[in-house]
């Protein structure tokens, strides 16, 4: 027993573990990119329709396939409805992100697993992103998945008999096409992004079983694409929205706001890069200095065979981040994916100079302040957080809220989450021209207040109020305050005028 507590693999297993499952549901829902994911997966709960993502029950939410949605869902409907819940899934894909790096380094880098295993578990980056409700880290660990099957397709040992080989490769192959077709169910194209440096070290390395197979490419196929032709056959016109918007206008335009000037690139991904990879930076520093000399002598066909988990390594990682730093889309959470190699790389590099796992007091010692990190993020001040959102709005109804209606603000999916309710964002005036898929607004106000929901608690800016309530009086109703505002947003009831007379 004493020889299991004191082996690095339980080590680095309680370590990531700690840091994964600690305080994880110590802060509420963040809006509006944890809200957004909640919400959805919460109304496929209360509807029963889990292939329809809907971010109400009027209008569809088609930003991101269902597989994020699906995960959230199953854990609150397991679990129960509370913020650490929701985050589950992203805590146990960064742990299974951790046995990943253990077994790529095993393969490629034999000797330095532990330390593989230990730097991605401990990366300000990686715990960070475990924290978060989105789609970044199903893909990050579908994708991680596909490559560690490529990579014991190609670098596992040989069984001897050349069927046995053969059959050997194929299984490997075959899953690393189920890992791309679940990372397509997660995130959609950016999924296929690592077969870009597979192929190139199939045609600059030759050999091995062939990837491009019918077999692949059915696994492929029959796991990721039900879903997409189920929802397009219901909804005409979405596939023409997937493509468009989702993929065309998110590479080569700045549509959606996502760092799209020409030095966006240098501007999200430097510090996530450089600050992300702590306390691990130099080491891939030096690996970064070295490898101009590494790509001059893979230059020699023999070099290459020597040093070819070396030169995957590096197409894994420089090829996807070239295509990230193109796109005109560029959100730090999406280099995600490529935290895999860098660990394994830095692994390898303090392999490669005799350097051993650092002492465990030391590895604690930067595992404490990782703690520490999470508990200020759990008391930092933030308008964002749906729990006290919640809060403000239950003492100021003193009722079940059953919907709660924002008018010309960002609406804060997190409540339904904390506050069990549906949540709707509405416009003053119709909006002309509104795209049929994702539109900025479900409805206008005055479709809105043709509902008659008088159970529905409204929010808007302060600065709105009283033009707000002047055009609820003029349609028949009355707006009243509840309390005094909360972020300078007034929370308040709607009903007939004639209602109180009465």
């Amino acid at each position: 027993m004493r020889r299991l507590l004191r082996s690095p693999a339980f080590r680095i297993a309680a370590m990531a573990l700690l840091l994964a499952l600690c305080l994880l549901g110590s802060r509420g829902i963040w809006d509006p990119d944890e809200g957004r994911y909640t919400n959805v997966a919460l109304n496929m709960l209360d509807s029963g329709d889990w292939l329809n993502p809907r971010r109400n029950h009027e209008v569809g939410h088609w930003t991101k396939p269902p597989l994020t949605y699906w995960a959230i869902a199953a854990s609150v409907s397991v679990f129960g409805q509370h913020a650490w819940a929701a985050r589950l899934p992203a805590a146990l894909a960064y742990l299974l992100s951790v046995w990943l790096a253990w077994r790529i380094a095993r393969r490629l880098v034999s000797g330095a697993q532990a330390q593989a295993a230990a730097i991605y578990a401990s990366f300000v980056f990686t715990v960070g992103a475990s924290q978060l409700v989105t789609a970044d880290y199903l893909l990050a660990v579908c994708s991680g998945l596909a490559m560690w099957a490529y990579a014991e397709a190609r670098f596992g040992p040989p069984r001897g008999d050349p069927a046995r080989e053969r059959r050997r490769a194929r299984s490997w192959v075959a899953l690393m096409w189920a890992g791309f077709a679940l990372g397509f169910l997660a995130k959609g194209p950016p999924a296929l992004v690592g077969l870009l440096p597979i192929l190139a070290f199939n045609l600059l390395q030759p050999g091995g079983y062939r990837v491009l197979q019918w077999s692949g490419l059915a696994i492929f196929v029959l796991m990721a694409l039900p879903w997409y032709v189920a929802v397009i056959a219901d909804h005409p016109g979405l596939f023409k929205y997937f493509v468009g918007d989702e993929v065309v206008n998110r590479v080569a335009t700045d549509e959606f706001g996502r760092n799209g000037q020409w030095y966006g690139w240098l501007q999200v991904y430097a510090p996530t890069l450089v600050l992300g990879t702590l306390p691990w930076t130099p080491a891939l520093w030096r690996w970064l200095r070295g490898l101009p000399a590494a790509v001059r002598a893979w230059r020699d066909r023999t070099a290459r065979a020597t040093d070819a988990p070396a030169l995957w390594l590096a197409l894994w990682l420089w090829l996807p981040l070239l295509l990230f730093c193109l796109a005109r889309s560029r959100m730090p959470l999406y280099v995600l994916p490529l935290f895999l190699p860098l660990a394994v790389i830095a692994a390898m590099q303090r392999q490669r100079e005799g350097r051993a796992l650092p002492a465990w007091p030391r590895l604690a010692a930067w595992a404490a302040l990782l703690l520490a990190l999470k508990l200020a993020a759990v008391h930092w001040p933030t308008h964002k957080d749906a729990s006290a959102w919640a809060e403000a709005i239950r003492a100021r109804a003193g009722r079940p809220v059953p919907e709660v209606v924002f008018v010309e603000d960002m609406a804060r999916y997190g409540l339904h989450l904390h506050l069990d309710a549906q949540i709707e964002k509405i416009s003053l005036d119709p909006v002309p021209d509104a795209p049929r898929f994702n539109p900025e607004f479900d409805e206008s106000l005055a479709q809105e207040l043709a509902e008659h929901e008088v159970s529905a608690v409204w929010v808007c800016k302060q600065a709105l109020w009283p033009q707000l309530r002047a055009r609820i009086a003029a349609a028949g109703y009355r707006a009243t305050a509840l309390g005094t505002p909360y972020e300078q947003r007034v929370i308040f009831e709607v009903e007939l005028a004639t209602h109180r007379s009465r």
